[in-house]
């Protein structure tokens, strides 16, 4: 049933839109790390590796986040940042198309994605071009010189999705390796790896996942596909025997490849208890109740509020877990927002973001929400002078 709110300490006066940028704090979280850093560290010291079975850990959240993105065991490895998923991603596709140079991936992608893609490029210096049409011209622009397109599913400005069967479908017949972001996915819309059939994809797990500030990125990897990738970033851990200790590089035969360094053990731990909360969830359900929730949230707000401006699709069905508002006045009314406990977020240069989770979100705290808006909104109360520097996070 949803929403599950007693799993979540949320501070009581807020109404929490913000879990699209980072996850309110489990309750099972605090106890956790008390259990981590005190018990398992504390007491065990080096030995924890093996007596709290550390080492396992990665795989364990692994699985339980392929369950959440319709991927089979054993096809996530999770360490790392998603920037480091994204380089290892990319790199194992291009050496997947050797006879191939070109990246395709769009201009409203999240930049780091571009950036790390650029990076790449630039360090491997082999005549490869990073091409980004706008989002709607993706499907016209994959052409036979692709080697790999690389695309977020849903995007992190308007919520905007990407037809991910048809673009996946595209992306292959044209001979192209297809590389998902689900930053904006995982825990917020179902996903289906399994049946897109796309070799790979990346994400983070401090937004809808809930797995604190920092937590670990993922990256699954199609499983028929394991062993044709070559790991860029050889780490010891993904090595088949890390504890052969051996001067050459031996893959393992597995996901596990995709692993680079000692696992964030703290972090993973907290991530594994804020997987809790997802036991029993059907995402077809939850899916159904962010409509919900967004759809009233859209009526309320532009009934209310004429001086913003819808700037994420109207039709649910091609919208993720978020809904996105321009306004020439974005950042002072979010802060105005916050400071009178509805908690969004801005991005440049005009959005004002909202994020929709079901699990600790209804329908009074949409209204609620909807209310305050009206009031920040309506009554220029965003016209302070408080409100007009921008912090270094918006």
């Amino acid at each position: 049933m949803l929403p599950r709110k007693d799993l979540f300490d949320i501070p009581e006066g807020v109404i929490y839109l913000d879990g699209n940028s980072l996850g309110a704090m489990p309750k099972a979280a605090q106890a956790r790390a008390s259990q981590v850093i005190t018990q398992e560290w504390g007491k065990e010291l080096i030995k924890a590796w093996n007596t709290a079975d550390w080492m396992a850990l990665p795989q364990k959240v692994g699985d339980r986040i392929a369950g959440l993105i319709g991927a089979p065991a054993g096809s996530v490895a999770t360490g790392d940042t998603l920037s480091i998923k994204v380089y290892q991603a990319v790199a194992a596709a291009l050496r997947m198309r050797p006879d191939r140079r070109v990246i395709l991936s769009d201009n409203g992608n999240f930049p780091t994605d571009l950036y790390m893609a650029q990076g790449l490029i630039d360090t491997i210096d082999k005549g490869y071009e990073l091409r980004t049409p706008a989002p709607e011209d993706v499907l016209a622009a994959i052409s036979d010189d692709v080697a790999v397109v690389m695309l977020t599913q849903v995007d992190y400005r308007t919520g905007r999705m990407h037809d991910m069967q048809a673009i996946t479908k595209a992306a292959q017949a044209a001979g192209a390796v297809m590389i998902w972001d689900l930053a904006h996915s995982a825990g917020a819309v179902p996903v289906d790896m399994t049946g897109s059939n796309a070799e790979f994809a990346v994400g983070c797990t401090y937004k809808y996942l809930n797995g604190g500030p920092g937590s670990p990125a993922f990256i699954y990897a199609r499983p028929d596909i394991v062993n044709q990738i070559e790991p860029a970033l050889a780490g010891w851990l993904g090595h088949d025997a890390p504890f052969a200790m051996e001067l050459g590089y031996r893959p393992a035969m597995s996901t596990e490849r995709l692993r680079v360094g000692t696992p964030p053990i703290v972090q993973l731990s907290l991530l594994d208890a804020a997987l809790d909360a997802w036991e029993g969830v059907d995402m077809a359900e939850l899916r159904a109740a962010s409509i919900e929730l967004s759809e009233l949230f859209i009526k309320e707000v532009e009934s209310r509020c004429p001086q913003l401006k819808l700037a994420s699709p109207c039709d649910p069905e091609t919208r993720g877990s978020q809904v996105s508002f321009a306004f020439d006045h974005g950042y002072a009314a979010m802060q105005a927002l916050i400071d009178r406990g509805v908690i969004g977020d801005f991005r440049a240069p005009d959005i004002m973001r909202f994020g929709f989770t079901p699990l600790y979100l209804d329908k009074d705290d949409i209204i609620a929400a909807a209310e305050v808006i009206a009031d920040v909104i309506g009554n220029d109360l965003w016209d302070d002078p408080k409100y007009q520097t921008k912090s270094r996070v918006t």
